[in-house]
């Protein structure tokens, strides 16, 4: 009996054998979204069955929450150690770590929870090997670190083919398409800006999932993949960037090929690490800092002094109403204007809403009604 990998490849391998054009673009895109359903249950099942498992669920803290996603035995359990203090064991062999296991990292005045993982491995979306208890726990983080090592780096494209068959979309902004279904009055389609998908693209991939009333929008530039995975409407997209590992054990001209094929490859470099010795940890951290995208507010009290020993960390966009939200909601509700010194003003001591964008170094005052 052909298993659900037998069914996809089969699909594939008549995709790859169609030529593309006008006239067969609706059928390749039925056969994405066949391949796009298929998928989504395999892993739906895969994390049905598995319950919830000790050690699986965490609860999400501090300023933001990195999952660290590699092979087994690339050294996530001593990075995360080296990064957090946590003791999470660690061996020279495959599947030391059976659970989730969170750490909290300080760095900048930002608290960050890393969470190391069980090892993905081929297959990992569709249940294979403990992929299908750690895939929810993926799909919360704020950002992905996929760790390799200098043994195994040209095997990352597998961790990124496991995540995409899970739904999680890396370095990918969410697409803007609005799919409103309607009881009546068949497809209204509409674009704002440049698209070079129409009707005749979509009419097919709506009417295999049973949409044959709806009010479709686009704005931007977005293809049949991402409204395929708009159609689904559980597709998760969260920043990540590569490390690799153990670079203490190769010679200099290895790494620098290393280097050289991971950057083609995903189009950024790598951190070149050794979480053992130590070598590149900052740099790391500084990274983790900036992928999060966080901002430094220093708070000024009114007629105070600001303080500039423990600023309030916030991720961008960050907005004046951003702070006051994660000060206390009162600050929104009686907000009555803020004053802002620093890069984002003009002159210091500038009065400005709850719409005014914030940068780093930004020193804030919030003045509230009684």
């Amino acid at each position: 009996m052909a298993t659900i990998e037998d069914e996809i490849k089969l699909i594939e391998d008549e995709i790859r054998n169609t030529k593309y054009n006008k006239a067969t673009s609706g059928h390749i895109g039925k056969l994405k979204a066949k391949i796009a359903r298929l998928k989504d249950d395999a892993v739906s099942r895969a994390m049905a069955s598995s319950g919830s498992g000790e050690g699986y669920s965490v609860k999400k803290s501090g300023d933001g929450t990195v999952v660290l996603v590699g092979f087994p035995s690339v050294g996530k359990s001593t990075l995360l150690n080296k990064l957090t203090n946590t003791e999470s064991e660690s061996a020279a062999y495959a599947f030391t770590t059976l659970t989730v296991v969170p750490g909290s990292m300080e760095h900048k005045g930002a608290n960050i929870q890393i969470l190391d993982i069980p090892g993905l491995i081929a297959g990992a979306a569709m249940g294979k090997g403990r992929g299908k208890e750690v895939i929810g726990v993926v799909r919360g983080a704020d950002l992905i670190l996929l760790l390799g090592d200098v043994y195994n780096e040209k095997h990352i494209n597998v961790l990124i083919k496991e995540l995409y068959d899970a739904g999680i979309r890396l370095n990918k902004e969410k697409p803007d398409i609005t799919i409103s279904k309607r009881g009546y009055g068949g497809l209204r389609f509409n674009t704002v800006g440049n698209s070079s998908l129409d009707l005749d693209d979509i009419r097919p991939l709506l009417a295999d999932n049973k949409i044959v009333n709806a009010d479709i929008l686009i704005r931007g530039e977005v293809t049949q993949d991402d409204f395929i995975d708009a159609m689904f409407g559980n597709r998760v997209y969260i920043p990540a960037f590569f490390a690799i590992n153990k670079v203490d054990l190769v010679d200099k001209e290895t790494l620098d090929q290393i280097d050289k094929d991971v950057t083609k490859r995903f189009g950024r470099p790598p951190i070149m690490l050794s979480a053992v010795s130590g070598y590149n940890i900052e740099t790391l951290k500084d990274e983790i800092f900036n992928q999060l995208g966080f901002i430094r507010i220093y708070m000024k009290p009114v007629g105070g002094k600001p303080d500039l020993e423990e600023p309030l960390i916030i991720r961008e966009p960050a907005t004046v109403e951003a702070v006051c939200m994660k000060l206390h909601r009162d600050f929104v509700e009686k907000f009555r204007y803020a004053k802002v010194w620093g890069p984002s003003v003009k002159h210091d001591a500038q009065r400005v809403g709850l719409a005014h964008g914030l940068i780093d170094g930004d020193i804030l005052t919030v003045v509230t009604r009684p």
